[in-house]
């Protein structure tokens, strides 16, 4: 009887009849459930194990991996370029470069040339071996075979981080990372990574073409967006430059909260930690500043202030300034009159005591006093390389910008006040206005781990 049953599920098994699943069906949903698992990854997981994440996602990986194994052979005859894709696609789950993945990856698009995902996995590939020619031309080649958000977005960071032989096409190309980032963004407006790339592209511009607080503006509102994506919002990439972009904005503690959101999520990863630093050395150092008047002695802080005269207002000296056909109101008035925002028509004017060193070089930062030997910090934005002010220039700034900074982070009190100025040809200095050579031209910054 045995003998009988045993028959039967031996003939069972060799029916021609029985499907088998589709094995790339199950490699998909296989590479899926990898890619899952590490974008969700503090979904199912708290923030103190963020320093594990890398280990736990090469264990998913290596995972994933051994069902590859199980699948060679006649199951895949007909879909290798599927096959070997999935399994490119699985090795490049992990930040470095992976030799296998390019081959495998470079197959995979050999074989099924319109095969659009193992181009944009190539690319990353090729991106994270620093190799950006090659990238861009996966992602650009990517394209005519059907249009797509990881394409575009990819080819917005390729382009701003592609070798120019001018400053017109280092421009060109940043503009061009803006609209690429905007057409993803089109395709799919929820996307987050999509808006943290336009954030990034919007960063560069202000590096690259001009120090606008508007484009500062279109930045953070691009950051805000990819917030409300889980998988964006777990990125330490995001959250690092949005600090920066909170840095040149002056809001130093959602920049210093944001540089911790981007330790906390990558604890391996040591430049936030140093950008945090570097912020917190530049705060004190500007505290220190402005409380001890740039550390002037006594006696020449009394001949500084002696020796301001009012003709060193220059054009602005007489209570009122002509720009253009139209002519401004100007008051002048002590630092301690002005309120916070905007100050219209009024114009102050002091003698510099100190500047301060920033890692970054922007913005250029000076301490001035006034007559009253009120001391205040300046953040000068749009100046050109090797220009600035000296000790003892005297200095005037018509409608100024004033921020009062007042916070506490961790250990560190501050509560200082600084004049925003966003370009040096408004000033004047020692009775001349600053001539368009004080002003930047093309300035770029690397701020970002991926992008």
């Amino acid at each position: 009887m045995s003998a009988v049953i045993d028959d039967k599920i031996v003939a069972g098994a060799q029916d021609p009849n029985i499907v088998k699943e589709d094995p790339i069906v199950e490699l998909t949903d296989k590479v899926k459930s990898l890619y899952l698992f590490r974008d969700h990854y503090f979904e199912n997981h708290s923030i103190e194990d963020a320093i594990r994440k890398s280990k736990d996602v090469e264990a998913e990986m290596k995972n994933t991996l051994a069902k590859f194994d199980e699948c060679k052979g006649y199951e895949i005859d007909g879909a290798r370029a599927k096959y070997y894709y999935l399994k490119g696609k699985t090795l490049n789950v992990v930040d470095k470069f992976t030799p296998q993945a390019e081959e495998l990856l470079s197959k995979a698009v050999k074989l099924e040339p319109k095969l659009i995902e193992a181009w944009n996995e190539l690319g990353e590939c090729y991106w994270k071996n620093d190799d950006i020619q090659q990238a861009k031309n996966c992602f650009t080649g990517a394209l005519p075979h059907g249009k797509n958000k990881v394409s575009l977005r990819n080819l917005s960071m390729v382009l701003r981080q592609e070798a120019t032989l001018t400053k017109e096409e280092t421009i060109k190309n940043v503009q061009q990372g803006v609209e690429y980032a905007k057409e993803a963004i089109s395709l799919d407006p929820s996307d987050g990574t999509s808006w943290a790339i336009l954030g990034n592209a919007y960063l560069s511009c202000y590096f690259t073409i001009a120090q606008n607080p508007s484009t500062l503006r279109l930045c953070m509102s691009a950051y805000g967006q990819a917030e409300k994506d889980l998988i964006a919002k777990s990125n330490p990439d995001l959250h690092y430059n949005k600090a920066m972009a909170l840095k040149y904005q002056e809001e130093y503690k959602l920049a210093l909260e944001s540089f911790q959101k981007a330790k906390l999520l990558d604890p391996t990863w040591p430049t936030p930690s140093e950008k945090q630093k570097e912020l917190l050395q530049y705060l004190n150092n500007v505290q220190k500043s402005v409380n001890t008047k740039g550390s002037i002695k006594t006696k020449k802080m009394i001949q500084m202030t002696q020796s301001l005269n009012e003709k060193h207002l220059g054009p602005y000296m007489g209570g009122c300034y002509t720009s253009g056909d139209k002519s401004v109101k100007l008051d002048l008035i002590n630092v301690k009159d002005l309120t916070r925002g905007i100050n219209l028509e009024k114009v102050v004017f002091g003698k510099v005591v100190c500047w301060i060193q920033d890692s970054d070089s922007v913005p250029f930062v000076f301490c001035m006093i006034d007559k009253e030997k009120t001391c205040v910090a300046v953040t000068l934005y749009n100046l050109a390389q090797g220009k600035g002010v000296t000790v003892g220039d005297s200095v005037a700034i018509p409608e100024p910008f004033l921020i009062h900074h007042q916070f506490t982070y961790q250990d560190d009190k501050f509560d200082f006040k600084s004049i925003r100025v966003e370009t040096p040809v408004v000033l004047v200095v020692n009775g001349k206005k600053l001539g368009r050579e004080q002003q930047a031209s093309v300035k770029m910054s690397t701020f970002k781990k991926s992008d």
